[in-house]
Formats: C-alpha cells, structure tokens, sequence
C-alpha cells in the first residue's frame, strides 16, 4: 500500500473531540502514514505537542493570521521561548500556521502584518521552515520572505496565479494542495496542479476544512443544518485527481509528494 503524507491537518479541531482515535484509526487503515499538525495560536501549542506524540505525527508552533487580532504581543515572545524550549523535540519541524488573510473582511491588516514579519524571524532564529497561509495575500506574502532568509517551508492550500507559484518556488517552497482541486470549476487550481514541476506539490486536506467534492455541501444543505467533515482518510481520494491531472499513477503520486514533503520539511525524514 503507498505510504501518505498529510501535509496539513488540525486533528485538534474541536470536530475531532468525539472520535479523534477513530479518526487517525482511519487514516491509518488508508496508508496515510505522516500527518503534520499545525497550531493557530498559542492555546493549543501544548494539545498540538501532545497529539503529535499520541498519532505519531509531527507539528508546527505558530500564530494564524486569524487569530493575531485576539492574541497578545506578547504571545510572539511565547512562541520564541517555546520553540527554545522544544527545539530537541524531533517531532516539531516547522513554525506554523501563520501568514496573511485578506478575504475576510474586518481583520487588522498591519497587525497580521506585523505578527507575519516577526514569526518570520523567529523561525529564521529557530532555524525552521515555515508554514503559510495564503488568502489573496500573496504578493504580500513574497515580499516578507524576501526580507527574512527563512529556509523554505510549504504554501498551505495555494491558490496564487503561476507567475506567483515560481516566485514561491524560487524561495524553496513546496505548494499545498488538496480538496478544492477536486471541485471541476476550480479551473486555475486544476490548471496549477498539472503543469508546475514534480518537485513543487505536496498533498493535504486542512480537516476538518476545504472539503473535496464529495464531501461539500451547498448553501441550502448547510441552512438546513447538514455538516460536513474532512478528515485525513480521504487523502488518497483526493490524491486520485491529482495523479489524473497528470497522468501519475496513485503509487507515483504518493512517492513524490511524499518524498517532496520531507525535503521540505526535514524533520519529517528524521
């Protein structure tokens, strides 16, 4: 059976709690073998630690972009010390999820800026790639690793233009994709995932978010109060239209972006 690699996964989401064993039981049983947890902020940097060790996973410490607006300046210290103090943990293997959010309205620009800026440096200091979250943030984004030396990391659920994937590529990234390339109007994303080089893909699913097609729900089915979970299991699923897209057989996909994950993240080959 080919070996899985999720690249992103919050399997300490509270969508979890009632059957959180069950659901690593799962992806187990479906040759997802690595999963890679991040954190969003700093209440969860223990649980995340915690469960990284439980499934056999590794895990990133970090601030999300959605987050930065009720957390304290000095959480950003909290992060600092918590990398030092973990930094002998072979499970921790990155600083995230942090980055820009520029869809949902209402967010403090400069403060996701400054917060951005400064886990940048924290993860240069720590000697860690990065972790990022991109919503229409990418120009942005670019401009923060130019100036911060980081050494690479992944562009979790990537959704840039080309010309914005090469400019990522060049930094020594790898791109995250997932569920939404499996939606058949997501025509840029399709587009990406078929023609950017072998080495520049990784796989995830985000669960319990981005649902594939199969899972999603419309407007009328969420208003009338139908929920929908993603979970780690349906890696290789999703893994199916990717190795369609470009004429990969299912073993290959899970070769490379497997394979492409550990360059990317050390810490998981170790």
């Amino acid at each position: 059976m080919a070996v899985w690699t999720d690249t992103h996964c919050h399997l300490d989401a509270d969508e979890f709690d009632a059957d959180r064993a069950a659901v690593v039981e799962r992806a187990r049983a479906a040759g997802v073998g690595r999963l890679v947890l991040p954190a969003v902020h700093v209440a969860n940097f223990d649980s995340v630690r915690a469960l990284a060790h439980d499934c056999g996973g590794v895990y990133a410490l970090g601030i999300h972009p959605l987050y930065v607006d009720r957390a304290a300046d000095q959480d950003l210290q909290l992060l600092r010390e918590t990398l030092r103090a973990r930094r002998d943990d072979p499970r921790l293997v990155a600083v995230g999820e942090i980055g820009l959010d520029h869809f949902v309205p209402g967010l403090d620009r400069r403060r996701q800026k400054r917060f951005y800026l400064e886990q940048l440096a924290i993860a240069r200091e720590a000697g860690l790639p990065v972790i990022l979250h991109l919503r229409r943030s990418a120009d942005e984004l670019l401009k923060g690793l130019r100036r911060a030396g980081v050494r690479g990391g992944i562009v979790h659920a990537f959704n840039g233009s080309e010309v914005q994937a090469r400019q990522f590529l060049a930094l020594g990234f790898k791109l995250g994709f997932g569920g939404a390339m499996t939606h058949e109007r997501a025509l840029q994303i399709r587009r990406l995932a078929a023609t950017l080089p072998d080495d520049a893909i990784v796989l995830e699913t985000d669960a319990p978010d981005i649902p594939p097609q199969w899972l999603y729900l419309g407007a009328q089915q969420r208003a009338q109060g139908q929920v929908s979970r993603n979970e780690p299991a349906e890696l290789p699923r999703i893994a199916e239209t990717l190795a369609a897209l470009r004429g990969w057989t299912l073993a290959h996909t899970a070769e490379v972006t497997s394979a492409n994950a550990r360059a990317v993240l050390p810490g998981l080959a170790a």
